[in-house]
């Protein structure tokens, strides 16, 4: 059981940090406005978890201007979706 649990990540246990990395494990990449919707969370909800998955190293962003407007996008990192993916695995051993 230790085992298991040790794989369990700390970063992933607000739904909201579960629900941004779910979205952008299965997308290439998902700008701030489309994950906004899709998770239903105001822009000061996601920025700070963006922010947090962004200090972790789980997500990276890019900046820039589309059509002159401001767009910020969002992928997961491979060291982001290893870890992701690990956490996914100790829930399902744990369900098991």
């Amino acid at each position: 059981m230790k085992e298991i649990l040790k794989d369990l990540n700390k970063a992933f246990e607000n739904k909201t940090r579960l629900g941004i990395m779910s979205a952008l494990v299965v997308n290439e990449r998902l700008d701030f406005n489309s994950l906004k919707e899709l998770l239903g969370v105001t822009d000061g909800n996601l920025a700070s978890h963006l922010k947090s998955l962004e200090k972790l190293s789980y997500v990276s962003v890019r900046k820039e201007f589309l059509d002159r407007k401001p767009n910020t996008s969002y992928e997961a990192t491979s060291e982001g979706t290893r870890a992701f993916k690990r956490h996914l695995s100790a829930i399902e051993k744990l369900l098991e």
